[in-house]
């Protein structure tokens, strides 16, 4: 099982959740005010705060519990961002082509899923590792592929290992599309809950930050 555990936080708790994309920008402003700007990190890193979701007791029992069988920091878990958790537009559902995730070489079998960021000056590509199980689509030059027949997805990874009857040509274009989870831990060993404040309407703060699988 490793320091994995690939069980989803409350959903219902989690889509309430507040949070988002972090970076690391280090500036350097010169002696003529111009600024000299540069990333600390190659990728974003997500926080949330789970405690907006929790409102009921029976929603704090649950979020306690799945705090305790994950020890608190020591083991990560799968986490729905309600804002970012498809390979498409949120309004859409996915399609095979929704992703460019490679270009086939007519040797390579394996491909990381993938999701794209911009289409300017400079895209983002996001790494997806979490991919949620039987959502995933795939297709060569527009043309979907058959799970379990063209292609196996490994969900732990992210990785679409196809079969060798069915290996890419070179030059073509492999797609996909997907619902996914962020890997995450909780960012506290401690969950100060005070039931006089939850009482009165104050959340409990229940930190979680995505890590690197």
């Amino acid at each position: 099982m490793g320091d994995f555990h690939e069980l989803r936080f409350p959903l219902d708790i989690a889509l309430k959740s507040a949070g988002g994309p972090e970076r690391r920008t280090q500036i350097v402003t010169t002696g003529s005010g111009r600024e000299l700007r540069n990333t600390r990190w190659r990728n974003s890193r997500r926080r949330f705060e789970a405690g907006y979701g929790v409102k009921t007791l029976t929603a704090l029992a649950q979020v306690t519990a799945f705090f305790e069988e994950r020890r608190g920091k020591l083991y990560g878990f799968r986490f729905r961002d309600r804002a970012d958790f498809k390979s498409c537009m949120p309004d859409k559902n996915p399609a095979a082509t929704d992703q460019v995730i490679g270009s086939g070489t007519g040797t390579q079998t394996s491909f990381q899923l993938s999701k794209t960021y911009g289409s300017g000056i400079d895209p983002y590509q996001r790494i997806i590792r979490k991919p949620v199980e039987g959502s995933v689509l795939v297709a060569i030059d527009s043309g979907l592929k058959r799970v379990g027949e063209h292609y196996d997805i490994d969900h732990t990874t992210g990785i679409v290992n196809f079969r060798s009857t069915s290996i890419p040509r070179a030059g073509s274009v492999i797609t996909a599309g997907y619902l996914f989870d962020v890997p995450v831990r909780f960012d506290t060993d401690f969950l100060d809950i005070s039931f006089a404040a939850f009482d009165a309407g104050d959340i409990p703060s229940i930190p979680i930050v995505e890590i690197i699988v």
